[in-house]
């Protein structure tokens, strides 16, 4: 899984962007997350309350009708949620974690594009956020294509 910052004014644009290798990423999480390493999980960009990530939607990621499954789109934007919830310092007492979330897919994913997530934080209040996440195609010659929009609540509670 590669990690680079890009310049702010590409981001979850799908349109090129030139990674600057020395402001290179690293995010805690992503170290022991085997799901997002087969995913092909690209981080583009992580703020505080917010990512961008990409990867690349392949055939072993379809379902039975041949369009993007559900459950891959789901998961990706799951990983832009908690790159965006959990600071890329890391913590050595707190993670924060999904209590819950709502998914609304609106758009079939097209195999062999490149799907971005872009999450952002909307509220937080003590240990409570809100965030949303939009999952975006790219469409050759034309602008992105909205895949779904999710809706993620999350938690900050003690480390174990």
């Amino acid at each position: 899984m590669s990690e680079t910052n890009v310049d702010a004014a590409h981001a979850g644009t799908g349109s090129e962007a030139t990674p600057t290798p020395e402001k290179a990423l690293a995010h805690p999480i992503l170290a022991n997350d085997p799901a997002s390493e087969w995913m092909g999980i690209e981080v583009i960009q992580v703020d505080d309350g917010h990512a961008t990530i990409t990867m690349k939607l392949r055939p072993e990621m379809l379902n039975g009708f041949g369009i993007a499954h559900g459950g891959m789109l789901f998961a990706f934007a799951d990983t832009a949620f908690a790159l965006a919830c959990n600071p890329h310092t890391g913590s050595e007492d707190t993670i924060t974690v999904a209590s819950g979330v709502d998914i609304n897919f609106m758009r079939p994913g097209i195999p062999g594009r490149l799907l971005t997530a872009v999450a952002d934080r909307r509220a937080q209040t003590g240990r409570s956020g809100i965030f949303d996440i939009q999952v975006l195609q790219t469409v050759p010659g034309a602008p992105d294509e909205v895949l779904a929009e999710f809706r993620g609540r999350s938690r900050t509670i003690p480390k174990r």
